[in-house]
C-alpha cells in the first residue's frame, strides 16, 4: 500500500517529501546566513575600521615587535584582548593580507561557529528549536549584525564566547544529555569570554541562580571549569605580565572616571535597553512555570540583566557596552514569541498584548540595527565621506613621516596610522588619560603624582616630534595644546613652530615649520 500527500507527484513517498521540504528550508536558512554575511563583511571590510579594533592590532603588533605591554604601551585593557589580535597581526604578514582583512572574518567565522554549535546543542529543548538550521540562522542573524560598526568589541567576543556555555545550562536543565567534552569546551570559552571583561563573571553566577530557580540547587561541572579557566588566566597575567596589575589597574582606577556617565543619563540613553529587559521580565513570569520555556526565558533573562547591571558598573554611555545585554534580550523576545505562536491551540491570556509587549522592542532593536549598518553601507560605498579616510590622504599628500593627534576620539589615530604606517608619536590611543588627569584634578584639587600624564605626553611629543598634528576643538572637546603649553615652557616654544595649514571635517590641522623639536632632557 502506497501513501502520497493531496496534491503531491504519483510515487513520492511522504518521507520523501518531508525531506525534500526540509532541505529546501535548510537551503534558504543558509541562503540567509551567507547574504547577512556578505552584507557585513562588505560593509565593514570596504568603511574605516573601528577606532579600538584598529588600536588593540597595532599594539599587537607593537608587542610582536619586542614593546612591552603597559610599559612601552599605555593600555588599560587586560592582556588577552592583545594575545587574541596578535592572531589575525601574524596571519595578515603570513598571507600578505590586512590585519584588518584577517581579523573581521575570523571573528565573522567565531559568530557563526558559536551559533551553529549553540543551535545544535538546543535541538530537543522545545519545539522552538527543533529545526537547527533556521535557530541558526537566526542566532547567526543577531550575533553578525546587531554590533554594527563595534563589530569585534571585546563585548561582542563575549556574547560569542558564552552562548555555547548558555545552550549546554538550558538543554541540561531539561535532563538531555550533554557528552563532558562539550561542557568542558564551553565552560572554558565561556571563563575566558567573561575574561574579557571581567565584570561579567556577575552573568555566569546569574544563570546559575536562574538555574536552581528552575530545577533545584545542583552544582554543575560547567561553571565550575568556566571559573577555574578565569583563575588561570589571572594566575598567568599576575605571573607573566605583573605590569598589567602594578600600572594599568591603578591607572584605570584613577583616571577613568574622567570618562564616565552618570546613572540618570546612562539610564536615559539605554531605555531601550531597559524596555526590553523590562519586556523580557514580565513574559518570564507569564510563562508556564516547570516548562521549558520558562527555562530558556530564566536563563536569558538573568543573564540580560546580569549585563546590564556590569554595563552600569563600567558607567560609561557607550553603545558597545550594552551589546550582551542586547542580545540576550532579542534573543529571549524572540524565544517567546516563537513559541507562543508555535502553540497556537494553547490558552494564554492576554495573549495579544503580550505578544505586542514583545514585538515592540524588537521593532526598536530592529530599526537603530539597520540604521548602524547602513551608516557603514554608505562608507563602504563612498569612503571619501569618511573623517580616517580624508586624514589619510593628507597624510600621504604631505608626505608625513610622524603624526599626533590632540582628540579624544582615538579614531584620529587609529585606523588612520594603520592604513598609513607613519610613526604615532605618543605611548596612548587618544587623549583620555590627560582628560582624566584633568578630572582627578579638578575632583581631588591636586594632580595624581603617581601619574603625570602630561609629562607623559609632552615627553612623547618632543621626542616624537611629529610632523603633522591635528587638533580636535569641536563641540566641548579641551584645547590641548593650550593646557600642556601653560604646564610646560619647552613644549609652548615648540608647539610656537606649528602652523595651522588647513581644516578637515572641522579638526585643525597644523604642520612643523623646520627640523626637529629640540632636546627632551630636563622636561619638567
Amino acid at each position: 500500500m502506497s501513501f502520497s500527500f493531496p496534491g503531491a507527484p504519483q510515487g513520492v513517498a511522504p518521507g520523501h517529501r518531508l525531506l525534500r521540504d526540509g532541505t529546501r528550508q535548510a537551503a534558504i536558512c543558509f541562503g540567509i546566513v551567507a547574504l547577512t554575511l556578505s552584507v557585513v563583511l562588505f560593509a565593514l571590510l570596504r568603511s574605516p575600521m573601528k577606532d579600538d579594533l584598529a588600536w588593540l592590532l597595532w599594539v599587537a603588533r607593537q608587542w610582536l615587535l619586542g614593546q612591552e605591554l603597559y610599559i612601552d604601551l599605555v593600555e588599560v585593557n587586560p592582556p588577552l584582548i592583545i594575545w587574541l589580535s596578535a592572531l589575525p597581526v601574524m596571519l595578515g604578514d603570513l598571507f600578505g593580507l590586512s590585519a584588518k582583512q584577517v581579523a573581521l572574518p575570523l571573528i565573522a567565522a567565531a559568530a557563526l561557529g558559536s551559533a551553529w554549535t549553540s543551535a545544535g546543542l538546543l535541538r530537543g529543548v522545545s519545539p522552538v528549536f527543533e529545526r537547527r538550521p533556521a535557530v541558526f540562522a537566526a542566532i547567526a542573524c543577531v550575533l553578525l549584525v546587531m554590533p554594527g560598526v563595534e563589530f569585534g568589541q571585546r563585548e561582542h567576543l563575549l556574547i560569542i564566547a558564552v552562548l555555547p556555555h548558555l545552550a549546554v545550562l538550558v538543554r541540561m536543565l531539561e535532563g538531555l544529555p550533554v557528552s563532558r567534552g562539550m561542557v568542558v569546551g564551553s565552560g572554558v570559552l565561556a571563563g575566558l569570554g567573561c575574561a574579557l571583561k571581567p565584570r561579567y563573571i556577575l552573568c555566569l553566577g546569574a544563570i546559575e541562580l536562574a538555574g536552581w530557580l528552575h530545577r533545584g540547587f545542583r552544582i554543575r561541572l560547567g561553571p565550575v571549569v568556566a571559573g577555574l579557566a578565569a583563575a588561570l588566566y589571572l594566575g598567568s597575567v599576575i605571573l607573566f605580565v605583573p605590569a598589567f596589575v602594578e600600572r594599568a589597574v591603578p591607572l584605570a582606577l584613577t583616571l577613568y572616571g574622567g570618562t564616565d556617565t552618570g546613572l540618570l543619563a546612562l539610564a536615559a540613553e539605554s531605555w531601550m535597553l531597559l524596555l526590553g529587559l523590562a519586556a523580557c521580565a514580565v513574559l518570564t513570569l507569564r510563562t508556564d512555570r516547570g516548562g521549558a520555556a520558562s527555562g530558556v526565558m530564566l536563563v536569558l533573562t538573568a543573564f540580560a540583566a546580569a549585563a546590564t547591571l556590569a554595563m552600569f558598573l563600567d558607567g560609561k554611555n557607550w553603545f558597545y557596552h550594552r551589546i550582551p545585554a542586547l542580545m540576550a534580550v532579542t534573543f529571549a523576545l524572540v524565544f517567546w514569541c516563537a513559541d507562543v505562536l508555535l502553540r497556537r491551540g494553547a490558552t494564554l491570556r492576554w495573549r495579544g498584548a503580550l505578544l505586542a509587549l514583545a514585538v515592540l522592542p524588537l521593532a526598536l532593536y530592529a530599526q537603530q540595527t539597520s540604521g548602524r549598518l547602513y551608516e557603514r553601507l554608505v562608507l563602504a560605498v563612498e569612503p571619501d565621506l569618511s573623517t580616517e579616510v580624508r586624514l589619510e590622504r593628507l597624510i600621504k599628500r604631505e608626505k608625513v613621516r610622524s603624526y599626533m593627534a590632540f582628540s579624544e576620539w582615538i579614531g584620529l589615530g587609529f585606523p588612520v596610522v594603520n592604513n598609513t604606517n607613519v610613526t604615532w608619536a605618543s605611548r596612548f590611543d587618544s587623549m583620555w588619560a590627560l582628560r582624566g588627569e584633568i578630572w582627578r584634578s579638578r575632583k581631588d584639587g591636586v594632580a595624581p603624582d603617581e601619574w603625570p600624564i602630561r609629562h607623559w605626553v609632552v615627553q612623547d611629543f618632543m621626542e616624537g616630534c611629529p610632523d603633522l598634528v591635528v587638533v580636535d576643538r569641536r563641540g566641548e572637546s579641551l584645547n590641548y595644546p593650550a593646557i600642556l603649553s601653560q604646564a610646560n615652557a619647552g613644549f609652548a616654544a615648540v608647539w610656537a613652530r606649528y602652523r595651522q595649514i588647513g581644516t578637515v571635517d572641522g579638526l585643525q590641522i597644523y604642520r612643523r615649520q623646520g627640523e626637529g623639536c629640540g632636546d627632551p632632557a630636563g622636561l619638567g
